[in-house]
């Protein structure tokens, strides 16, 4: 089974308050590219259209093997969610400084595809300095204890 794929990048450039696990809607092929691990979270987010939460951006390569009913890399993908989640979502999206990012795909226990979204809020320049730093001291505190 493939391992799951994280958007590194999500954690650093925002501060996630609230996690939520989200089906997706997907072709067979794009599921197919998902077990060898050929997702890309570069600018991809989620966003509301019509009541229905949509992630945009989320880049899953096409299938080697596919024929032409391979699916096309980037496009907007459906997330399923139940309402009260949704509606909980849409109301924290409309607070100043809150956004809707995937943080990673993987595979469930019943081998369905599963997306983690995070609700987070942007950092500043030095807030991400002050992760850098953390990074850094636990990296010197790691490689002091393996000595």
């Amino acid at each position: 089974m493939a391992k799951e794929m994280n958007n590194r990048q999500a954690y650093f450039n925002y501060a996630i308050e609230d996690k939520l696990e989200a089906g997706v809607v997907l072709m067979g092929t794009e599921v197919k590219s998902i077990r060898e691990g050929k997702v890309s979270f570069n600018d991809a987010f989620c966003l509301f259209e019509n009541k229905e939460l949509w992630v945009r951006g989320l880049y899953i390569a096409e299938y080697k093997l596919g024929t032409t009913n391979n699916h096309i890399s980037v496009h907007d993908r459906k997330l399923l969610l139940h309402k009260k989640e949704l509606k909980k979502l849409e109301s924290k999206i409309k607070e100043k400084g809150f956004t809707i990012v995937p943080l990673k795909v993987f595979f469930n226990d019943d081998e369905l595809v599963k997306i983690e979204i995070g609700l987070g809020r942007g950092k500043k320049d030095h807030d991400k300095r002050q992760t850098i730093k953390e990074r850094d001291s636990r990296k010197e505190i790691k490689q002091y204890l393996l000595r």
